[in-house]
């Protein structure tokens, strides 16, 4: 039996600052081949080339993944600064109506750090342009140098709702994760549930709360050493059970009508 399909959301890239490419991390590939168990597709995000109607109907659930560019304020009413960052117009086009429909139909997906914050503004929520220039808060920028390795190490500890999904799909209140974003959660959109923090207060893990399908999502990279991390590996696990689950639900459907 062929496997469920998830699409990934890919972003728009230079490659050697000239050939426009739309890419996706290798990572996010292999955790969704090799422990999701599901077929990774690379989606273009861009409107001029895809429909959400058409992504919807492919791909049987979607991994949302980081990116450089950040999700533009006026998605969320506020001006843009130069504290935003960079932007993927084509991006928001496509994902913040993907997530809305995804949450109405059932159909799984899991958020990623710029992902985590697609879902939060899908939503109707707001976003800090700079983490680390709040008081009290952490940098929890990726560090500028070192290896791959040392820039996508366990940073810091995430705290979970007792009783919560994430709590309950770890098996622990606290797990250790990595740390490389900017941005993060100002104000959670209707039905988000910030259901785990990080030390400083920052909000790390989400759902939406009666939503029929898989809605996890995370701030931290759980991408990278997905078959082995601990906290990864269980989460993707889950999501492909997810897709797996929906998958079967649409072929009975379609068999008997």
């Amino acid at each position: 039996m062929a496997r469920p399909v998830v699409g990934i959301i890919g972003n728009s890239h230079l490659i050697n600052d000239e050939y426009p490419t739309h890419a996706g991390g290798t990572m996010n590939s292999r955790a969704v081949a090799q422990v999701s168990g599901c077929l990774p597709l690379i989606v273009p995000a861009d409107p001029g080339l895809v429909t959400v109607e058409e992504l919807l109907e492919t791909c049987d659930g979607f991994l949302l993944t980081g990116g450089r560019p950040n999700v533009h304020p006026e998605e969320y009413g506020e001006p843009a600064t130069a504290a935003h960052g960079d932007f993927d117009r084509g991006r928001d086009a496509i994902t913040l109506p993907l997530v809305r429909a995804c949450v109405e139909r059932g159909q799984p997906f899991l958020g990623v750090c710029r992902g985590f914050q697609e879902v939060n503004v899908a939503l109707g929520g707001t976003l800090h342009p700079e983490i680390r220039d709040l008081p009290g808060r952490d940098n929890h920028r990726m560090p500028p140098d070192g290896t791959l390795e040392e820039k996508f190490a366990l940073r810091h500890v995430v705290t979970l709702a007792e009783g919560g999904p994430f709590h309950r799909l770890f098996g622990a209140a606290q797990v250790l994760t990595n740390t490389l974003h900017g941005q993060g959660i100002k104000t959670a959109g209707a039905r988000i549930v910030i259901d785990g923090h990080a030390p400083d207060g920052t909000p790390e893990a989400i759902y939406v709360e009666g939503a029929p399908g898989f809605t996890l999502s995370v701030q931290w990279h759980p991408e990278w050493n997905a078959a082995n991390d601990p906290v990864s590996r269980p989460l993707f696990c889950a999501f492909g059970d997810a897709v797996r689950a929906y998958a079967a639900g649409r072929r009975g459907f379609r068999r008997s009508a």
